[in-house]
């Protein structure tokens, strides 16, 4: 090997950058100093020549066969190719990713935030089937949860917190919380602190769905869309006058509906004759219209609280 082919090895070899990797057909205006890695069937003056590194010097291609572990890069890029004993490889790095103190995506991971990402979004996917995100906590009364953020103020959390029931609860301060949903192991029935209690209205944190109540004269629910629903169950009519239901809530108006049920096996008729938001006044008769008979009539009365 002569003094200038040895330069031109050096040239080729030290810091290999490669215009391109498996090209098969020499460019037609080489510059001084480019080098192709060969790809197989090559021709025209690469011909015979696959796999080699042709290096354009002083008009001619000079040729090098690679050996396992030369390392070239691809010019205009960043990837790292290394050669294996028969074709080029792009380089991956071997890093244990076991058991490190923490990752951070986009930001700084911290001792609690052992995983941080800071993105538009975050996606897991299955790989065959589905797919599952384990919450795993160390005792009963320890946590598991999702805990949603505003400017890193809690406003809602779901899951196992302190028990093993499942919740979700809101806040509207990040210390305040109001139970909205909870149901527990073999339950089979949600519950909620707030699901029966006392409604408003307007409605706010902490009141009911449904309120209930009884007493002397029925039942009541109220809903907090604004429905009442009394009832009762027995109620004795007058013989020749008319009785008076005194509701067991009131309602927002004389403007709802009254059923009445006659109880028992005498033929008669009930009917309604009066009614304000807090009573109802009900008559009855005979099937030829004498008001002589008093059943027991079952009365339910349906309309708004509000």
């Amino acid at each position: 090997m002569t003094h200038n082919e040895a330069l031109r090895l050096l040239d080729t070899l030290v810091q290999l950058t490669l215009a391109s990797i498996g090209t098969t057909t020499p460019p037609s205006t080489p510059a001084n100093g480019e080098a192709h890695a060969i790809g197989a069937s090559a021709s025209g003056d690469w011909a015979g020549h696959d796999g080699e590194v042709a290096t354009w010097f002083d008009a001619a291609w000079y040729f090098q066969t690679p050996k396992s572990g030369w390392i070239a890069t691809v010019a205009g890029g960043t990837d790292i190719y290394i050669h294996d004993g028969s074709d080029w490889a792009l380089a991956t790095a071997s890093v244990d990713l076991d058991n490190v103190a923490g990752v951070g995506i986009n930001t700084t991971s911290d001792g609690t935030n052992r995983l941080a990402v800071q993105s538009p979004a975050t996606l897991l996917t299955h790989e065959g089937s589905g797919h599952q995100l384990k919450i795993n906590k160390a005792g009963v009364s320890d946590t598991a949860s999702l805990l949603f953020q505003t400017n890193w103020s809690g406003r809602a959390e779901m899951g196992i917190a302190g028990n093993d029931s499942f919740s979700i609860k809101v806040s509207g301060d990040g210390s305040s919380w109001d139970e909205v949903l909870k149901v527990g192991p073999g339950e089979g029935v949600v519950t909620t602190a707030n699901m029966v209690g006392t409604v408003a209205n307007p409605a706010g944190p902490g009141d009911a769905v449904f309120e209930t109540g009884s007493g002397p004269n029925g039942s009541f629910t109220k809903l907090a869309d604004g429905t009442l629903i009394c009832q009762i169950s027995g109620f004795q009519t007058a013989s020749g006058a008319a009785a008076t239901w005194t509701l067991p809530e009131p309602f927002a108006s004389a403007s709802f509906s009254v059923t009445a049920s006659i109880l028992g096996s005498t033929p008669a008729v009930a009917t309604i004759s009066a009614q304000s938001a807090t009573s109802v006044d009900i008559e009855s008769f005979d099937l030829i219209g004498d008001d002589t008979v008093a059943p027991d009539v079952n009365l339910i009365a349906i309309g708004r609280w509000f």
